[in-house]
C-alpha cells in the first residue's frame, strides 16, 4: 500500500526505500522546527507524518532549495551521519550571484582542473545571529569549489557551480560575499540592488552522492534548479 503523501506539500520524494529517502526542498521552507509555535512547520515534521522513522541526517538553509536526504531509524542515521562527517558525499549547488564573476587566470589555492578555491575560515556571528562571519582568529576552515557556468550582462548576474567540501553554516553565502559577488535574492549577505532582484534566494542544491546506508553502494541523485 501506497503511502498518503499529501502531508508532505510540495515537498518531492524523489526516492524512499525502508533506509533512506531523498527528498527535493522548497525554498522557503525549514529543515527542521524552528523556536515557537509559528516555525514548526517544517520538511521533516511533514516526512515524518508520513514516515515516523524518519530522522534528521543534514539540513539546508530555510532559503535554499535542493536536495535533502533523511534516514530511516537510527541504525541508517548513523550510517549516513559518518558518511558525512567523514565526506564519504559529494554535493553540488548552483547559484545566481551578483555582478560579473571572472575566475582568476592564477587561483591564490590548488583546485581541481577548471575549478576555483575559497578557503576561508567561518564563525557564527552571534551578535547578528543567524549570519556568519570570515574570521581569521575564531573560524573553523571552511573550503568552497566553484567555477562560472554563463554570465548574463543583461541582469548582471553570474551562474556558478558550487561544491562545498567543507560543511559551515551558510558555508556558499558568506564565501561568494566574500567574492564581492553574493547570491541574487540573499536577504543576510546581499546589497538591496541584489536582494531585490529575486524573491528567493537563487541557491539549488543540485546534486547529492552518498553511500547507501544499507548496502553502501554509491548512489547518485539530481534536482535541476528551478532559477
Amino acid at each position: 500500500m501506497q503511502p498518503d503523501l499529501s502531508a508532505l506539500g510540495e515537498v518531492r520524494v524523489l526516492h524512499a526505500d525502508d533506509h533512506l529517502l531523498v527528498l527535493d526542498k522548497p525554498a522557503g521552507l525549514l529543515s527542521v522546527p524552528g523556536r515557537g509555535p509559528e516555525n514548526a512547520d517544517c520538511l521533516s515534521a511533514r516526512v515524518q507524518a508520513v514516515w515516523p522513522d524518519a530522522l534528521v541526517v543534514h539540513r539546508l538553509d530555510m532559503a535554499t532549495s535542493g536536495l535533502l536526504v533523511m534516514a530511516r531509524g537510527i541504525e541508517a542515521q548513523r550510517r549516513l551521519s559518518h558518511a558525512f562527517a567523514q565526506r564519504h558525499t559529494h554535493k553540488r549547488y548552483e547559484a545566481v550571484v551578483w555582478g560579473l564573476l571572472q575566475e582568476p587566470a592564477s587561483p591564490a589555492s590548488p583546485a581541481p582542473p577548471d575549478w576555483q578555491r575559497i578557503d576561508l575560515p567561518l564563525v557564527v556571528d552571534w551578535l547578528n545571529r543567524p549570519r556568519s562571519i570570515v574570521s581569521h582568529t575564531l573560524g573553523k576552515p571552511s573550503t568552497t569549489l566553484w567555477r562560472v557556468m554563463a554570465h548574463d550582462p543583461a541582469s548582471h548576474t553570474t551562474r556558478v557551480d558550487l561544491r562545498p567540501i567543507t560543511g559551515r553554516s551558510h558555508q556558499l553565502r558568506v564565501h561568494l560575499q566574500a567574492l564581492g559577488h553574493p547570491i541574487v535574492g540573499d536577504n543576510l549577505y546581499a546589497p538591496p540592488e541584489a536582494l531585490a532582484a529575486s524573491p528567493r534566494l537563487l541557491l539549488h542544491a543540485c546534486d547529492l552522492s552518498l553511500p547507501h546506508p544499507a548496502s553502501t553502494e554509491v548512489t547518485h541523485w539530481h534536482s535541476a534548479p528551478p532559477f
